[in-house]
């Protein structure tokens, strides 16, 4: 019997190689895929199927050797963990902004590695944190992340160098929008708190007898409970916008 001889394009195939390379790169990264509780095979399988699927639609890049076809996984790998780290940089915030909470609300004491995400945080980060990757599942939010990563192929084609300028420029408006919305995500219950501890204080200059301040730690850990709940019920809304903002604003900075 004859072997059955395949002739694939080397133009296509050296294509799909680049944008598998980066979708992979991308996955490791950013969040939700980049928990450990996503296997490593499992990403490879799904930036391999996303390039696939994606491939037909790009313009083929034909290297001229072997070192310039390297160069450019090697670009395309910068170039997909780049846009990981802007994507982290977005949805850091719920779990910064239960670091706050931890740290104003007395849990902060209660730090334990959580070996999912290979850090150590008290009780409300890896609450906040777990909720986010959950949320971002059953609400189909994965979905316009996914689709912000395709939309860099529209913005920076395969085999174009991207602004290095702009990329700075855009990891440091994220660290700084990073700051900001994990403060107005946690912001009232922080002011709860303080002010519970401007009333201890309070209370401790009228009776210093009192001890007011031996009763700071379950005051506060009774209206962190009590208020939390209500903090929560706003978070399926903010990750939609985070992730509506992934998929619009996270490509842009790539131009």
């Amino acid at each position: 019997m004859d072997p059955v001889a395949v002739t694939l394009p080397i133009a296509a195939v050296e294509t799909t190689l680049l944008a598998a390379v980066r979708m992979i790169a991308f996955l490791v990264v950013a969040p939700p895929f980049a928990q450990r509780g996503v296997p490593g095979p499992v990403k490879v399988a799904l930036g391999t199927g996303l390039a696939l699927a994606v491939a037909p639609r790009l313009e083929q890049v034909e290297s001229t050797g072997t070192g310039a076809f390297v160069g450019a996984l090697v670009l395309q790998a910068v170039v997909g963990a780049g846009t990981g780290f802007l994507v982290y940089l977005v949805f850091a915030a719920v779990q910064s902004a239960g670091s706050l909470v931890d740290l104003f609300g007395g849990f902060q004491i209660a730090t334990a590695f959580d070996p999912m995400s290979m850090t150590s945080g008290a009780q409300f980060s890896r609450l906040y944190q777990l909720l986010a990757v959950v949320l971002l599942f059953a609400s189909d939010g994965y979905q316009l992340v996914v689709a912000g990563l395709l939309r860099t192929f529209d913005v920076l084609p395969l085999g174009t160098m991207f602004s290095a300028a702009g990329f700075a420029q855009g990891a440091a408006d994220g660290i700084t929008s990073l700051f900001v919305s994990a403060l107005q995500i946690a912001g009232p219950l922080l002011v709860v708190l303080f002010l519970a501890d401007v009333g201890l204080g309070l209370l401790t200059r009228v009776s210093p007898a009192l001890n007011a301040f031996a009763l700071g730690f379950p005051l506060k850990i009774l209206l962190t409970l009590t208020l939390c709940g209500f903090a929560l019920l706003a978070l399926p809304d903010l990750l939609g916008a985070l992730a509506e903002r992934t998929a619009t604003d996270v490509p842009a900075v790539l131009r």
